[in-house]
């Protein structure tokens, strides 16, 4: 703690106390909808030099923009929503963040303290509310606790990767804070995890005795993309990805195979299938029809309580990725037969070339094919681009058009499948560059949910590209009841133009139709210096439904338990599989 703030703690609220508390923990925004019991902790805020108050429309867009600014710097984020309903509709966006592992502190404001547990106008418990979707949850109901709530809170953020929520009565809150409050520390650095040697030695034991060794990586390979590399080259592994793995591993990577689960491609199920040693890298991998049953598997992960909570474990490795690949590979053996990878690289270039159609090269279907729109936008998007995509459809076009290149980043509620996400977290993305592009991914269901926040977008001059997938319906859940056997219902919408509407609101609007403006359209919209929509009528059609597939398998985000890839095109990505086919020694 400074002098400064040592010398001024006796004069501070606790509002004051709350926001330096906020900036020493690295926090530099704070988005919300501002409200009588969040007027204390606005106006300290408003007086704080370092910390800046973030106007949104909705609640939940101030939740899903925190989540999304935390996941892109590591650092922590804030939001905060007044009494009763201003913070009940951080809920949804605070789930996701908590899923996502998305360090975020909530400051859920209270009715006066005096009148909590009477009924009063709007009382809610939010203390209680928020305690599914957080690691910590609690009132503060005397300025006494100040400031160790709020500095165990932050801990709780940081050191589990998670949610905290603080409930603060707002006449609490412009008390003053005590002078001799405890100085706690505040660690915002997360230590490297080093397996214990006796799991090591049995993982090196594993793939030494291991013929055909494959390796599955999710997002906790972030940062190890060299290491598992180094690993797979000696023992001549495949490597297979999921969804949230992608952007991490899939670049540069002579060992691809694909991407396993419910938007797979390539040959990802087969090599995950067909080795006798499976080793699961940052993953916690939900979708077990997908594991094999009769393999043996190893899990590496840095949180233990998702070691083998998805299927049955021959090992269970707690550290994190990269700490154990730099003990592992030096010990393992070089295994010299490359049968095995060859094999599955071979099987990966067919399956991509049966699944590549001419969606992508067409410039004269109509209604557009949404897969020509995403297969352009990946050529057109610049090499350090930030894409936020909604869930359904969306999440389809990004995991096979969209190249990533170790420098692209790509967010979504990949865990918690909120709907209209995408634009929500392109406003805290933004925020964290100004100088970076931005481009939500939205489909027309999504975007209307939370378009009253396009207005932010205006309000704070941010430069984000929003590509509005319109097919005027629910896509997703219009597949979902086809395969369920029923007729699609209750998910059409009528025709709206959304460019007509951006404009309306300030922004630069553009209106496509036709395949061949889709190229002009995106790049009008990238050299806009402003927030621009491109509003593209696509196919409702595009996707069509595998034949095998059942009523059983179809779940929660999508299409889950399915062993038949959906059908459709993977952009450049065939590309890259028929370069690393191209390293495959001949005979």
């Amino acid at each position: 703690m400074s002098d400064h703030l040592r010398s001024t703690t006796a004069r501070q609220s606790v509002a004051e106390q709350y926001v330096d508390l906020l900036a020493r923990a690295g926090v530099r925004r704070l988005y919300g909808v501002v409200g009588d019991s969040l007027n204390p902790v606005v106006d300290a805020t408003r007086r704080h030099q370092d910390l800046e108050w973030i106007q949104v429309r909705h609640e939940e867009v101030a939740a899903f923009a925190a989540g999304a600014e935390a996941q892109l710097t590591g650092r922590l984020a804030a939001c905060a929503g007044s009494c009763g309903p201003g913070n009940l509709h951080l809920i949804n966006g605070l789930y996701d963040a908590h899923r996502s592992m998305a360090p975020v502190l909530a400051l859920a404001a209270q009715i006066p303290s005096g009148e909590i547990g009477t009924g009063y106008f709007q009382e809610t418990h939010p203390d209680r509310l928020f305690a599914e979707c957080s690691h910590y949850s609690e009132l503060i109901s005397s300025p006494r606790q100040m400031p160790r709530v709020v500095q165990t809170a932050v801990q709780h953020a940081v050191g589990r990767r998670g949610v905290s929520v603080v409930s603060l009565p707002g006449d609490v809150a412009a008390e003053h804070a005590p002078a001799d409050g405890a100085e706690l520390a505040m660690p915002l650095d997360r230590p490297a995890v080093r397996p214990a040697q006796e799991e090591l030695t049995r993982l090196t034991e594993l793939v030494d005795a291991a013929e055909k060794v494959t390796v599955f990586c999710g997002r906790g390979v972030a940062g190890a993309h060299a290491e598992v590399m180094a690993f797979a080259e000696k023992i001549k592994a495949p490597v297979a990805h999921a969804l949230r793995g992608k952007e991490h591993i899939q670049y540069d990577n002579p060992y691809d195979v694909g991407m396993s689960g419910l938007l797979g491609y390539g040959a990802a199920y087969e090599a995950m299938h067909g080795c006798d040693l499976l080793i699961l890298l940052g993953t916690d991998f939900p979708y077990t029809n997908f594991l094999p049953r009769h393999v043996r598997t190893v899990q590496v992960d840095i949180q233990p309580e998702r070691l083998g909570r998805r299927t049955q474990l021959d090992l269970a490795v707690w550290g994190d990725v990269r700490e154990t690949l730099r003990c592992l590979t030096p010990a393992v053996r070089e295994k010299h037969s490359r049968s095995f990878l060859d094999r599955m690289l071979h099987r990966h270039v067919h399956a991509l070339e049966g699944a590549v159609n001419a969606y992508t090269r067409d410039d004269e279907h109509t209604p557009v094919h949404p897969e020509y729109v995403a297969s352009v936008l990946d050529e057109e998007a610049a090499d350090d681009a930030v894409f936020t995509v909604d869930t359904g459809m969306c999440c389809v076009w990004v995991a096979r058009y969209l190249t990533p290149n170790g420098r692209r980043r790509i967010l979504g509620s990949f865990v918690h499948g909120s709907m209209a996400n995408a634009l929500p977290q392109a406003i805290g993305a933004q925020f964290t560059d100004r100088a970076r592009q931005v481009v939500s991914l939205s489909g027309d269901g999504g975007f209307s949910m939370l378009m009253g926040d396009f207005l932010t977008l205006v309000h704070h001059g941010l430069p984000v590209k929003v590509v509005v997938f319109n097919n005027s319906s629910l896509g997703m859940v219009d597949l979902e009841m086809m395969v369920d056997g029923l007729p699609p219902y209750g998910t059409d919408y009528p025709h709206t133009d959304f460019a007509a509407i951006a404009t309306a609101a300030g922004a630069r609007g553009i209106r496509v139709s036709k395949p061949a403006q889709v190229r002009a359209a995106l790049r009008e919209a990238f050299a806009h210096d402003g927030p621009a929509l491109v509003d593209v009528v696509t196919d409702p059609n595009a996707l069509a439904i595998p034949p095998k597939i059942t009523a059983e398998q179809v779940t929660g985000f999508a299409l889950s338990a399915s062993r038949t890839v959906l059908t459709g095109g993977v952009g450049r990505m065939i590309h890259l599989a028929k370069t690393n086919l191209r390293n495959v020694p001949r005979p």
